[in-house]
């Protein structure tokens, strides 16, 4: 302590001045951090080492039992390991070879498993009861069910009547009215149908597919308990008769949390993979070509029909 006390203040500026002992300081620094926050690998992989575990066998075993086959002899067992080695020595080689590169098939799986990956970081945020209800509470109407109602109607077909269907239906209207809308003597007064006569639990949807939208427009609007219409369709015009009718309503949180909780694992897993594909895409500088329609000219569709692809410009 004496020497270093000993020592000219200014030959000691000049030496906490010099840019070596800067490099020396910096470096000690940067080496004992990296040393520090990344520890040394307990083993190198050897590529030339294939080794299965018991859990590698079971797992061989399973996938045979799957395919509805007896358990597996010993000899079959070994087929099945040399199977797996045969196929891992198969991919190092090819890796190794270069042939993993450019291979569509392979950037297709390759991305579809980080897609998985995705999935399974979505699936770990478990949701619970009182998130699910705020969520639920501000998309309820995506869940509104819609109104459904059962009716039975009587049908007067186009190619008996002709432009006189709707003139059959309301005259049948008289001798129909009380009298019960099931009776067989009801249903001789009109025309066999091709569907069905009775409908239960009928959504605007399902009506509108079988019968077209105006109809199913229509059937909502009429009162239960009578002969109403007659109103038109795709096949003819029809009289109905509606049992009952049930609204259309937001159903309450108990009673669809199974369909919210999927709802809401299906947006959080969008969400995850958009903000993963995000990060991942600000690492790349992406170059895209100005594609003109004279680049597509010509080319045929992969079925070699011949047709073309057309491309307008801009």
């Amino acid at each position: 302590m004496k020497i270093l006390s000993d020592v000219p203040k200014k030959n000691w500026q000049r030496l906490l001045s010099e840019p070596l002992l800067h490099f020396v300081v910096i470096g000690l620094v940067v080496f004992g951090g990296y040393r520090l926050f990344t520890p040394t690998p307990k083993e190198v992989v050897d590529l030339q080492k294939i080794s299965l575990t018991k859990d590698d066998v079971r797992q061989l075993a399973m996938t045979w039992l799957a395919q509805g086959r007896p358990a597996p002899t010993p000899d079959e067992l070994r087929s099945l390991m040399d199977q797996k080695v045969t196929e891992e020595i198969l991919f190092r080689e090819a890796v190794s070879l270069g042939l993993d590169r450019d291979d569509e098939i392979i950037k297709r799986r390759l991305a579809q498993k980080m897609d998985f990956l995705a999935a399974d970081l979505a699936t770990l945020d478990e949701p619970n009861n009182t998130q699910l209800k705020e969520w639920y509470a501000k998309r309820a109407d995506r869940f509104a069910l819609s109104p459904h109602l059962s009716f039975r109607h009587l049908y007067f077909s186009f190619d008996k009547h002709g432009e006189a269907a709707r003139e059959a239906a309301e005259a049948a209207i008289p001798s129909v009215s009380g009298k019960a809308a099931d009776s067989p003597e009801v249903a001789s007064v009109a025309d066999p149908f091709m569907f069905r006569n009775y409908y239960g639990d009928a959504t605007p949807d399902q009506m509108a597919k079988e019968f077209g939208p105006d109809f199913a427009k229509a059937l909502f609007t009429l009162k239960p308990g009578s002969w109403e219409g007659p109103v038109q369709s795709g096949y003819g015009w029809h009289l109905i008769w509606i049992d009952s009718v049930e609204p259309g309503r937001v159903p309450a949180f108990e009673e669809v949390a199974p369909a919210v909780k999927s709802a809401w694992l299906d947006e959080r897993y969008a969400e995850v993979k958009n903000n993963a594909l995000r990060e991942m895409r600000s690492r790349y500088v992406v170059s895209l070509p100005t594609v003109t329609a004279d680049d597509l000219r010509d080319l045929e569709a992969p079925t070699g029909a011949g047709t073309q692809i057309e491309l307008s410009a801009q």
